[in-house]
């Protein structure tokens, strides 16, 4: 994911930042406890299309690390 095109999405739904995990291909959202999926390179920002983070996903999130531009 461009880190750029990163620092320009927000959550459609409390408008905070995104995390990329790489690994599930999903742009996580912290404040709203969704997981947007990324396909083909194209982030699917709707909200029906997002699945809900346990409390265990969130915890497992490594710290927020500030995007440097």
């Amino acid at each position: 994911m461009d880190p750029k095109l990163l620092a320009l999405l927000v959550c459609p739904v409390t408008k905070g930042p995104l995390d990329y995990d790489r690994d599930r291909q999903e742009l996580i959202s912290r404040s709203a406890r969704l997981a947007y999926p990324v396909r083909d390179g194209i982030p699917i920002m709707l909200e029906s299309e997002a699945r809900t983070l346990s409390d265990e996903e969130l915890e497992a999130l490594p710290p927020r690390t500030p995007l440097v531009e």
